[in-house]
């Protein structure tokens, strides 16, 4: 019975729970109002009962003349107006149904309480309740207005991230592409066997790019396998000139991370990392209570500022991570590019990055 009855409780609609909860509410207050008046719990009783339903009965007729006005989300001097007057207009009707009622039913009103004022105190007392009922009706209808619109925006906001997350997405795998064609091509009138075995790894890397091409969160070890397919693509062009590490603390494996964000670090580090003793590379990533941690380090010094800056198109790796982290990681991110090291044989770059909580996204 209760499972029925909370069943049909949702079933109703806002403005009939509302409804419920209010009048039913006020019938409470109304009835001790009425057995402190009359002395009697069968006066009062039958007088609230009158007297709520017809209330239910006059808001109910008023909400559909009010609800034209609350599309409009301003209550004007017109609208004002039109609560006064339904409201003067439904509590004469209540106090005229409730002295009809006493004329019909003699001992629901003793004799002393007979008189003008039978009629002028109850539509004055509920001309001042449909009078909030209105107004609460019109501030509840702005709530929802509100609350509908913040959500539309919201989900238009999430869609355009959802867009703009794609885009920087689908600028990273095409831009990897280019790269690692080039790679076999230069590979395959010299080294066809390199450059075939560059074509199964990048085969493998494309694999798991379409296979989380819908997903633009993914766990940390999925981004890993993704960065170690990129890595065979790069040792197989590079060959033993490549010595890159990569760590991962199984305590940040389970951990979500935007997919694909790593990679433009890793690439960076391998096209602009020094490359006369070959390319060392090491990666390594963390975690640090609710934190994620990762460093990108290879050896190599930074570009100066006026020559980024007189580039003709800067490379969007960069760029795309910078933007993937503000969309990503609002305000709950560090990212830092910086040189150390005394000697030229000693510089490193290192690329290091912390992620705080989950990250936005699907």
């Amino acid at each position: 019975m209760p499972t029925l009855l909370l069943d049909r409780w949702n079933g109703l609609s806002v403005f009939w729970r509302i409804q419920i909860v209010g009048w039913g509410l006020f019938a409470v207050a109304d009835l001790i109002g009425q057995r402190m008046l009359y002395q009697s719990y069968a006066i009062a009783g039958l007088r609230t009962a009158i007297v709520t339903v017809c209330l239910i009965a006059m808001s109910t007729a008023m909400r559909p003349v009010y609800a034209e006005r609350a599309a409009a989300d301003r209550v004007t001097a017109g609208t004002v107006g039109l609560i006064v007057l339904l409201s003067l207009l439904g509590g004469t009707a209540i106090a005229a149904a409730i002295v009809l009622v006493h004329e019909r039913v003699s001992w629901i009103v003793p004799p002393e309480h007979r008189g003008l004022e039978e009629f002028l105190l109850p539509q004055i007392h509920y001309f001042f309740a449909l009078v909030g009922w209105s107004l609460a009706y019109f501030w509840i209808q702005a709530e929802v207005a509100e609350q509908s619109e913040r959500r539309r925006a919201i989900d238009a906001e999430a869609e355009a991230l959802r867009a703009e997350l794609e885009e920087l997405r689908l600028q990273l795998d095409p831009h990897f592409l280019f790269n690692a064609l080039n790679g076999v091509a230069e590979e395959i009138p010299e080294h066809p066997q390199a450059a075939l075995a560059m074509l199964r790894d990048l085969t493998a890397y494309l694999r798991h790019s379409l296979d989380g091409i819908d997903h633009t969160v993914v766990k940390v070890d999925a981004e890993v396998g993704g960065l170690n397919a990129y890595l065979g693509v790069q040792r197989a062009r590079f060959g033993d000139r490549l010595r890159a590490t990569l760590h991962l603390e199984p305590a940040a494996a389970s951990r979500r991370i935007a997919s694909f964000l790593l990679q433009p670090l890793v690439e960076n580090a391998i096209k602009h990392g020094r490359r006369e003793q070959g390319i060392d590379l090491r990666i390594a990533i963390g975690r640090a209570g609710e934190a994620l941690h990762v460093v990108v380090e290879n050896k190599g010094t930074l570009a100066p500022a006026k020559a980024v800056a007189h580039r003709h198109r800067p490379g969007i790796g960069l760029q795309n991570v910078r933007r993937r982290l503000a969309l990503h990681y609002p305000e709950r991110y560090h990212f830092d590019l910086s040189e150390v090291g005394n000697t030229t044989e000693d510089k490193k770059v290192v690329a290091s990055l912390v992620l705080e909580g989950e990250p936005c996204g699907s």
